[in-house]
């Protein structure tokens, strides 16, 4: 286990350190595991000379938006299917199955025509539809355990009540829900925020770029500012970072949950 965790936070580490070297140690033939001057100057250099900031807000968006829209429909889909059985319920969660199984590379060229018709080519926008169409399938089949983890007697006492479908979904079933919703929260963020290909297909102004997109363009042709690359690493990893200690917990819990009991 030690092995295997220094195989995985090694490179991590690696970066942030790196980050608060010199320019000239970080290049240094012999490596120093510690920085021997502490310095921000890569952070500084990183928010004054490029767009660093444009690709941040950029990313923000896209990851907001996809959350949120994969949330709400793989909420919606997974009650429709898995709770309230709607007619052909079980084709279309197959369906829903298959198209998660299908290599996203393989879409390009449709998605590519499919947004130049309705006009999103080259907006965040069309971005975010794009990361939705990948994320809410496996979302909602992940949510499928959960929601069948929860009595149906639960439903019918509510009914009793006096309570519809719409607010059973809302005031009962979702909050005995809260780690398949914090799994699917995690899940679509990170998705997005690291999402490459499809940003750098549909996105052609540089205005609209996305971080994975803007890292890649501080590397230069002929040389690269090592010190700017690893403070932009640095600051793309902080947001996922803070995610996953406030909903880290819930996202592991859920993965197994929801495996369990499919």
């Amino acid at each position: 286990m030690v092995l295997i965790t220094l195989i995985a936070l090694g490179p991590i580490y690696w970066v942030v350190v790196s980050a608060f070297k010199t320019p000239q140690e970080i290049i240094r033939p012999t490596p120093t595991l510690w920085p021997q001057t502490w310095t921000t100057h890569n952070f500084s250099r990183l928010l004054e000379t490029t767009p660093y900031t444009t690709y941040l807000s950029n990313s923000l968006l896209v990851a907001l938006g996809t959350t949120v829209l994969t949330v709400v429909l793989a909420v919606c889909a997974a009650y429709g299917l898995y709770r309230l059985e709607v007619p052909g319920s079980g084709m279309i969660a197959g369906l829903i199955l298959v198209a998660f199984m299908i290599p996203g590379t393989l879409l390009i060229v449709p998605l590519y025509g499919i947004l130049s018709d309705i006009g999103l080519i080259n907006s965040l926008a069309g971005l975010i539809l794009v990361n939705v169409a990948f994320t809410a399938p496996f979302c909602t089949w992940l949510l499928r355990g959960f929601i069948m983890s929860v009595p149906k007697e639960i439903d019918e006492a509510a009914a009793i009540d006096g309570a519809g479908p719409v607010r059973t979904m809302f005031q009962i079933v979702l909050p005995l829900m809260a780690p398949g919703l914090a799994t699917a929260v995690v899940y679509s963020f990170v998705f997005a925020w690291t999402e490459y290909v499809y940003a750098t297909q549909f996105i052609l102004d540089d205005r609209l770029h996305t971080l994975p997109i803007g890292l890649s363009a501080i590397v230069g042709q002929y040389t690269i500012d090592w010190g700017l690359v690893m403070a932009g690493t640095v600051f793309t990893i902080l947001p996922t970072l803070i995610l996953f200690i406030v909903a880290g917990r819930y996202f592991v819990g859920g993965l197994i949950t929801g495996a369990n009991k499919t």
